[in-house]
This record gives C-alpha cells, sequence and structure tokens, in this order.
C-alpha cells in the first residue's frame, strides 16, 4: 500500500458518506495514472498554485484599483482567505478539504485585471459575453501550458465553474465541497472587503447596517466566526435529515445577504469608486480595440486562437489574463509617448 492509498484510506474512516471521496473522483479529461503519495485532489491543489495564472493574482485588484498600501487585499490573497474559511466549514462538516482547497485555489484565476470592472468590458466585448468563473475553466483546461491545460478531476472543475452567484436560481456544483466554496467566497469577501474600506477611509463601521451587525458580530474575526460556525451546524442539520445541502440559517442568510447589498450599494457599484472604475475600463477598451485592430501583436499562443476560435476570443483571452501591473504598462508602452516632442 503506498501513501496515497493510506490517505484514501483515511478518508474513508473520517468523512461522512456524503463527502467527496478521492478514490471515488469521477477522473480526469485526460487519463493520468495515480501519483504514490498525493490523491488526485491534492495534485490539482499542486497543479493550480505552481500554474502562472495563480501568480498573476497577486497583482490582480479585488477592489480597491492600484493600492499600493501593503495591507489592501488583492485578488490573491482573497483566494487565500477563500480557502482558509471554506477549509474550516469543511472540517466541521466532514468533508475532503483537499478538494475544498483545490476549488478554492482555482475559483478565480479567470478575473481580469481592476476587479469587475474588467469582466464588464469584455462582456460587452464578447459576443456570447464573459463571466469569470466560466473564463477560470477555460484557464485550467486551455489556456494554461501553452494550451495544454492542467487536466484537472472533473470535482475540481465542476466547483470552479459553479462557485459564482449566490441567489437561488444560481447553479449549484455537484458536490458538497464545490457548495461549501461557493458560500465561503461570499463570507471571505464580505467581511475583508468591508475592513478594506474602513482602512481606506471609505466606511466607517457606524454605518454598517446595524441590526446586521449585531446579529454577525462587531468585528471581522467575529462576523467570520458567526458564519462559518452557522454553517457547520445548519449543514450538518442538514445532512442528519437526509437533505444532502449546505446552507445557513435563514435569520444568518438573511443577514448576510443584506450585508452583501449594502456593499454593492456603497462600495462595489456605489460613486465612491466610480472615478477609478471609469479610468479603469478606458484602459481595457484601449487594449481590446488596439489588440482587435492589430492582431499580429498577439502572443504567439492567442495567435492559434484566433485561428481556432476568432479574433475576439484570442483578444479577450490575452486581456483576461493581464495583471493590473501588466495592464498599464502596455496601456503605456502602446499610448504613452516615450519622450517629449519639440
Amino acid at each position: 500500500m503506498n501513501v496515497r492509498e493510506k490517505i484514501e484510506g483515511f478518508e474513508e474512516l473520517t468523512f461522512i458518506p456524503q463527502a467527496t471521496f478521492s478514490s471515488k473522483s469521477l477522473g480526469r479529461e485526460r487519463y493520468e495514472e495515480g501519483d504514490t503519495i498525493r490523491t488526485c485532489f491534492m495534485v490539482d491543489r499542486d497543479r493550480i498554485i505552481h500554474c502562472k495564472s495563480f501568480r498573476r493574482l497577486k497583482h490582480k485588484t479585488q477592489v480597491y484599483i492600484k493600492t499600493f498600501g501593503d495591507h489592501y487585499r488583492t485578488r490573491l490573497t482573497h483566494t487565500l482567505e477563500v480557502a482558509q474559511v471554506a477549509r474550516t466549514i469543511g472540517a466541521g462538516i466532514g468533508l475532503n478539504e483537499n478538494l475544498i482547497e483545490a476549488i478554492s485555489l482555482g475559483h478565480d484565476l479567470g478575473h481580469v485585471a481592476f476587479a469587475h470592472n474588467g469582466e464588464e468590458v469584455l462582456k460587452d466585448f464578447l459576443d456570447e459575453g464573459f463571466r469569470h468563473n466560466e473564463q477560470s475553466v477555460r484557464v485550467v483546461k486551455k489556456l494554461e501550458r501553452e494550451g495544454k491545460g492542467l487536466n484537472l478531476t472533473a470535482e475540481v472543475i465542476d466547483g470552479i465553474l459553479n462557485h459564482s452567484g449566490l441567489s437561488k436560481g444560481s447553479n449549484k456544483a455537484m458536490t458538497l465541497e464545490g457548495c461549501v466554496v461557493k458560500y465561503s467566497d461570499k463570507i471571505a469577501y464580505l467581511n475583508h472587503d468591508i475592513d478594506d474600506s474602513i482602512r481606506a477611509g471609505l466606511l466607517t463601521e457606524e454605518e454598517l447596517p446595524k441590526e446586521v451587525i449585531k446579529l454577525l458580530g462587531n468585528t471581522h474575526s467575529q462576523r467570520i466566526e458567526t458564519l462559518v460556525l452557522d454553517m457547520i451546524k445548519n449543514t450538518t442539520k442538514n445532512i442528519n435529515e437526509n437533505i444532502p445541502d449546505v446552507t445557513l440559517s435563514l435569520e444568518i442568510w438573511e443577514a448576510m445577504t443584506e450585508l452583501r447589498q449594502f456593499m454593492f450599494k456603497n462600495v462595489y457599484l456605489g460613486d465612491i469608486l466610480n472615478v477609478e472604475r471609469s479610468k479603469a475600463k478606458f484602459i481595457l477598451t484601449q487594449l481590446i480595440d488596439h489588440y482587435f485592430k492589430n492582431p499580429e501583436e498577439l502572443p504567439d499562443m492567442y495567435k492559434i486562437i484566433l485561428e481556432e476560435e476568432g479574433l475576439k476570443r484570442a483578444v479577450a483571452d490575452y486581456i483576461a489574463g493581464m495583471s493590473d501591473d501588466y495592464c498599464l504598462n502596455k496601456f503605456n508602452s502602446i499610448f504613452v509617448p516615450k519622450f517629449v516632442i519639440y
């Protein structure tokens, strides 16, 4: 018996029956022999951590565009916080933490530069629209490793695809682990975005909805603890009643929803960041237009996509992969004069 088989045996002893067991994975699109040490989901986690798209997350905006302060979240630190919240919830329920971590680390690989502003620009550019969760799947299936993709398991890809949204009609992951990540994404970003907004002087604690804060907690850590414990308790109750569903209690769900609506109104879509959002969209629009008119300037890999899937798709993939810094550097090199002309 090798190490991987020992870990898989440990899963059988410790996970709840409704969990996703590594030995019973639906597998990969391209068959591979199993690793002697790592389970399939551990392999997926490692492939994501070591891929270029993951490293670029450190220079992709979470909410605040081009913030130089050391303590503001980036897309990378957001991803790590999601993984931490999700693993804690998974451990409390008795789910596969390695699957949860792999989905968490890969869920935002397809996010565009300058937060959701980039997503809006590409949504208008592509005929079929643009959704970052679908782009994250495209990254791991096609764009990484120079077009070979990471060949991840079906469960991880499904979790990445279905992490977005939180409405009753939104897509639902095939695994409980994927559902945990979906909630954890919202738990993480709501609370750390409040923290960053207060740090930036754009919100005060007094402005937060008082009844919501009274219920969830006065501090960042208190709110996360309330949400995590409620999800573990409520999901465990569901499972014990033969309802395999990851949920919050109604009271906590309504409080989180109200807090989310507050953040959308006052921060994400509010007047506070309007000027910066407009600048970001201008830069991205100019770059998209430039590469659409000058496709010969696209890197070789995207020229292949151009031939296979068309110019718009190639330009969108290239733009979507850019970090904020790379995007600004490209804009400057193309549109800003290098010297003063007299």
